[in-house]
Protein backbone atom coordinates (compact mmCIF):
# COMPACT_ATOMS: atom_id res chain seq x y z
CA UNK A 1 0.00 0.00 0.00
CA UNK A 2 1.17 3.52 -0.69
CA UNK A 3 1.46 5.98 2.12
CA UNK A 4 1.25 9.75 2.59
CA UNK A 5 -0.50 10.31 -0.75
CA UNK A 6 -3.40 12.04 0.95
CA UNK A 7 -1.27 14.88 2.34
CA UNK A 8 -1.79 18.29 0.68
CA UNK A 9 1.64 18.31 -0.99
CA UNK A 10 1.14 15.04 -2.84
CA UNK A 11 1.02 15.53 -6.59
CA UNK A 12 -1.77 14.30 -8.82
CA UNK A 13 0.69 11.96 -10.50
CA UNK A 14 1.71 10.39 -7.18
CA UNK A 15 -1.94 9.83 -6.31
CA UNK A 16 -2.67 8.20 -9.67
CA UNK A 17 0.38 5.98 -9.31
CA UNK A 18 -0.71 5.02 -5.79
CA UNK A 19 -4.06 3.89 -7.18
CA UNK A 20 -2.40 1.78 -9.86
CA UNK A 21 0.07 0.36 -7.33
CA UNK A 22 -2.88 -0.82 -5.21
CA UNK A 23 -3.25 -3.73 -7.63
CA UNK A 24 -1.01 -6.75 -7.24
CA UNK A 25 -1.11 -10.52 -7.63
CA UNK A 26 -3.36 -10.91 -4.60
CA UNK A 27 -5.56 -7.89 -5.39
CA UNK A 28 -6.61 -8.08 -9.05
CA UNK A 29 -10.07 -6.63 -8.48
CA UNK A 30 -10.75 -3.80 -6.00
CA UNK A 31 -13.77 -1.73 -5.04
CA UNK A 32 -13.64 2.05 -4.77
CA UNK A 33 -13.32 1.93 -1.00
CA UNK A 34 -10.57 -0.71 -1.19
CA UNK A 35 -8.67 1.32 -3.77
CA UNK A 36 -8.94 4.45 -1.65
CA UNK A 37 -7.74 2.61 1.45
CA UNK A 38 -4.82 0.87 -0.24
CA UNK A 39 -3.75 4.10 -1.96
CA UNK A 40 -4.20 6.10 1.27
CA UNK A 41 -6.55 8.55 -0.44
CA UNK A 42 -9.88 10.12 0.54
CA UNK A 43 -12.74 8.33 -1.22
CA UNK A 44 -13.89 11.44 -3.15
CA UNK A 45 -10.35 12.00 -4.48
CA UNK A 46 -9.98 8.34 -5.39
CA UNK A 47 -13.38 8.35 -7.11
CA UNK A 48 -12.46 11.36 -9.26
CA UNK A 49 -9.09 9.96 -10.30
CA UNK A 50 -10.49 6.48 -10.94
CA UNK A 51 -13.13 7.96 -13.25
CA UNK A 52 -10.35 9.53 -15.31
CA UNK A 53 -8.38 6.29 -15.37
CA UNK A 54 -11.48 4.43 -16.54
CA UNK A 55 -12.08 7.02 -19.24
CA UNK A 56 -8.51 6.60 -20.50
CA UNK A 57 -8.69 2.81 -20.41
CA UNK A 58 -6.20 2.20 -17.62
CA UNK A 59 -8.92 0.69 -15.42
CA UNK A 60 -12.16 -1.13 -16.17
CA UNK A 61 -15.23 -1.20 -13.92
CA UNK A 62 -16.89 -4.59 -13.74
CA UNK A 63 -20.67 -5.07 -13.24
CA UNK A 64 -19.87 -6.18 -9.69
CA UNK A 65 -18.49 -2.73 -8.94
CA UNK A 66 -14.88 -3.86 -8.75
CA UNK A 67 -12.18 -2.19 -10.78
CA UNK A 68 -9.51 -4.16 -12.65
CA UNK A 69 -6.49 -3.16 -14.71
CA UNK A 70 -7.50 -2.19 -18.25
CA UNK A 71 -6.18 -3.21 -21.64
CA UNK A 72 -4.60 0.22 -22.20
CA UNK A 73 -2.01 -0.47 -19.50
CA UNK A 74 -1.33 -3.91 -20.94
CA UNK A 75 -0.74 -2.42 -24.40
CA UNK A 76 1.60 0.16 -22.88
CA UNK A 77 3.50 -2.49 -20.94
CA UNK A 78 4.13 -4.45 -24.12
CA UNK A 79 6.27 -1.54 -25.35
CA UNK A 80 8.84 -2.09 -22.58
CA UNK A 81 12.17 -3.38 -23.97
CA UNK A 82 11.98 -6.53 -21.85
CA UNK A 83 8.70 -7.34 -23.58
CA UNK A 84 9.45 -6.21 -27.12
CA UNK A 85 12.92 -7.70 -27.34
CA UNK A 86 13.23 -10.63 -24.97
CA UNK A 87 9.70 -11.94 -25.31
CA UNK A 88 9.61 -11.79 -29.11
CA UNK A 89 13.02 -13.40 -29.45
CA UNK A 90 12.23 -16.13 -26.93
CA UNK A 91 8.74 -16.97 -28.20
CA UNK A 92 9.66 -19.57 -30.86
CA UNK A 93 12.06 -21.29 -28.47
CA UNK A 94 9.37 -21.48 -25.77
CA UNK A 95 6.98 -23.02 -28.28
CA UNK A 96 9.59 -25.60 -29.30
CA UNK A 97 10.08 -26.68 -25.68
CA UNK A 98 6.35 -26.76 -25.10
CA UNK A 99 5.77 -28.87 -28.22
CA UNK A 100 8.39 -31.38 -27.08
CA UNK A 101 7.23 -31.65 -23.46
CA UNK A 102 3.62 -30.38 -23.23
CA UNK A 103 4.68 -28.94 -19.86
CA UNK A 104 4.44 -25.39 -18.56
CA UNK A 105 7.34 -23.25 -19.78
CA UNK A 106 8.43 -20.01 -18.11
CA UNK A 107 10.46 -17.00 -19.23
CA UNK A 108 11.42 -14.72 -16.36
CA UNK A 109 13.61 -11.77 -15.37
CA UNK A 110 14.63 -10.33 -12.03
CA UNK A 111 12.65 -7.33 -10.76
CA UNK A 112 14.33 -6.10 -7.61
CA UNK A 113 14.23 -8.97 -5.11
CA UNK A 114 11.50 -10.89 -6.94
CA UNK A 115 11.19 -12.89 -10.13
CA UNK A 116 8.95 -11.36 -12.80
CA UNK A 117 7.28 -13.74 -15.26
CA UNK A 118 7.56 -12.26 -18.75
CA UNK A 119 5.96 -15.14 -20.64
CA UNK A 120 4.38 -18.52 -19.97
CA UNK A 121 3.05 -21.39 -22.02
CA UNK A 122 0.65 -23.58 -20.05
CA UNK A 123 1.15 -27.32 -20.13
CA UNK A 124 -1.48 -30.01 -20.48
CA UNK A 125 -0.26 -32.00 -17.47
CA UNK A 126 -2.25 -31.51 -14.28
CA UNK A 127 0.53 -29.70 -12.41
CA UNK A 128 -0.45 -26.81 -10.12
CA UNK A 129 1.18 -23.59 -11.36
CA UNK A 130 0.63 -20.26 -9.60
CA UNK A 131 2.60 -18.05 -11.99
CA UNK A 132 0.97 -15.78 -14.56
CA UNK A 133 2.44 -13.43 -17.12
CA UNK A 134 3.26 -10.26 -15.21
CA UNK A 135 3.18 -11.92 -11.79
CA UNK A 136 6.03 -11.73 -9.29
CA UNK A 137 7.05 -14.59 -7.02
CA UNK A 138 9.79 -15.19 -4.43
CA UNK A 139 13.11 -15.97 -6.06
CA UNK A 140 14.18 -18.51 -3.45
CA UNK A 141 11.16 -20.78 -4.04
CA UNK A 142 11.13 -20.97 -7.85
CA UNK A 143 13.49 -22.52 -10.37
CA UNK A 144 13.76 -19.45 -12.59
CA UNK A 145 14.10 -17.34 -9.46
CA UNK A 146 16.99 -19.37 -8.07
CA UNK A 147 18.86 -18.97 -11.34
CA UNK A 148 18.39 -15.21 -11.31
CA UNK A 149 19.25 -15.00 -7.62
CA UNK A 150 22.48 -16.94 -8.17
CA UNK A 151 23.68 -14.23 -10.58
CA UNK A 152 22.15 -11.24 -8.76
CA UNK A 153 24.23 -8.54 -7.04
CA UNK A 154 25.34 -9.29 -3.49
CA UNK A 155 22.98 -6.73 -1.99
CA UNK A 156 20.01 -8.42 -3.67
CA UNK A 157 21.12 -11.82 -2.44
CA UNK A 158 21.48 -10.43 1.09
CA UNK A 159 17.96 -8.97 0.92
CA UNK A 160 16.46 -12.28 -0.18
CA UNK A 161 18.46 -14.34 2.31
CA UNK A 162 17.18 -12.12 5.08
CA UNK A 163 13.54 -12.86 4.22
CA UNK A 164 13.14 -16.50 3.22
CA UNK A 165 9.37 -16.87 3.42
CA UNK A 166 7.94 -20.37 3.59
CA UNK A 167 5.62 -21.23 0.70
CA UNK A 168 5.29 -24.97 1.38
CA UNK A 169 6.75 -27.46 3.82
CA UNK A 170 9.58 -28.01 1.31
CA UNK A 171 10.61 -24.38 0.83
CA UNK A 172 14.24 -23.76 1.71
CA UNK A 173 14.24 -21.21 4.52
CA UNK A 174 17.74 -21.80 5.87
CA UNK A 175 20.16 -19.21 4.42
CA UNK A 176 23.09 -21.64 4.48
CA UNK A 177 21.22 -24.24 2.43
CA UNK A 178 20.13 -21.68 -0.12
CA UNK A 179 23.64 -20.27 -0.47
CA UNK A 180 24.88 -23.80 -1.14
CA UNK A 181 22.23 -24.20 -3.87
CA UNK A 182 23.18 -20.89 -5.47
CA UNK A 183 26.80 -22.00 -5.64
CA UNK A 184 25.62 -25.23 -7.23
CA UNK A 185 23.77 -23.21 -9.88
CA UNK A 186 27.07 -21.56 -10.82
CA UNK A 187 28.84 -24.92 -11.01
CA UNK A 188 26.20 -26.96 -12.83
CA UNK A 189 24.40 -24.31 -14.89
CA UNK A 190 20.85 -25.01 -13.73
CA UNK A 191 18.53 -24.73 -10.73
CA UNK A 192 15.68 -26.92 -9.59
CA UNK A 193 12.85 -26.96 -7.07
CA UNK A 194 10.91 -29.81 -5.54
CA UNK A 195 7.46 -28.65 -4.42
CA UNK A 196 9.02 -25.54 -2.90
CA UNK A 197 6.56 -23.04 -4.39
CA UNK A 198 3.52 -25.29 -4.88
CA UNK A 199 2.82 -28.82 -3.74
CA UNK A 200 2.83 -31.26 -6.64
CA UNK A 201 5.03 -29.08 -8.85
CA UNK A 202 8.75 -29.39 -9.52
CA UNK A 203 10.81 -27.19 -11.79
CA UNK A 204 14.16 -26.88 -13.48
CA UNK A 205 15.58 -23.70 -15.00
CA UNK A 206 18.67 -22.36 -16.76
CA UNK A 207 20.14 -18.88 -17.30
CA UNK A 208 19.84 -16.91 -20.53
CA UNK A 209 23.11 -15.12 -21.22
CA UNK A 210 24.02 -12.36 -23.63
CA UNK A 211 27.02 -12.97 -25.92
CA UNK A 212 29.26 -11.23 -23.35
CA UNK A 213 28.15 -13.70 -20.65
CA UNK A 214 25.73 -11.56 -18.64
CA UNK A 215 22.66 -13.34 -17.27
CA UNK A 216 19.61 -11.31 -18.30
CA UNK A 217 16.78 -13.82 -17.90
CA UNK A 218 15.91 -17.37 -16.99
CA UNK A 219 14.10 -20.15 -18.82
CA UNK A 220 12.33 -22.88 -16.88
CA UNK A 221 9.85 -25.72 -17.02
CA UNK A 222 7.38 -27.10 -14.46
CA UNK A 223 6.65 -30.82 -14.24
CA UNK A 224 5.16 -33.25 -11.70
CA UNK A 225 8.54 -34.91 -11.06
CA UNK A 226 12.19 -34.58 -12.08
CA UNK A 227 13.20 -38.14 -11.26
CA UNK A 228 13.34 -39.48 -14.82
CA UNK A 229 13.54 -36.64 -17.31
CA UNK A 230 15.69 -34.05 -15.57
CA UNK A 231 18.73 -34.46 -17.83
CA UNK A 232 16.61 -34.32 -21.00
CA UNK A 233 14.75 -31.23 -19.81
CA UNK A 234 17.95 -29.44 -18.82
CA UNK A 235 19.49 -30.17 -22.21
CA UNK A 236 16.44 -28.82 -24.04
CA UNK A 237 16.36 -25.69 -21.89
CA UNK A 238 20.07 -25.03 -22.37
CA UNK A 239 19.85 -25.33 -26.15
CA UNK A 240 16.90 -22.91 -26.18
CA UNK A 241 18.60 -20.49 -23.77
CA UNK A 242 21.70 -20.39 -25.96
CA UNK A 243 19.56 -19.65 -29.00
CA UNK A 244 17.71 -16.87 -27.21
CA UNK A 245 20.93 -15.34 -25.91
CA UNK A 246 22.53 -15.28 -29.37
CA UNK A 247 19.41 -13.68 -30.86
CA UNK A 248 19.01 -10.84 -28.38
CA UNK A 249 19.39 -7.36 -29.87
CA UNK A 250 21.86 -5.01 -28.17
CA UNK A 251 19.00 -2.78 -26.95
CA UNK A 252 17.45 -5.74 -25.14
CA UNK A 253 20.72 -6.72 -23.54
Amino acid sequence: MAGNTSKPGASVASRVLALLAAFDGDHRGLTLSELARRADLPVPTASRLIAELVGWGALVRRPSGEYVVGRRLWDLGLLAPVQVGLRQVASPFLHDIYAATLATVHLAVRDGAEVLYVDRLSGHASVPVVSQVGSRLPMHATGVGKVLLAFAPEEVQAQVLGNLSRQTAYTITQPGRLVAELRKVHREGFAQTNEEMTLGACSVAVPIRTPDGRVVASLGIVVPSLKRDRARLIAALQVAAQGIGRSLAPSTQ
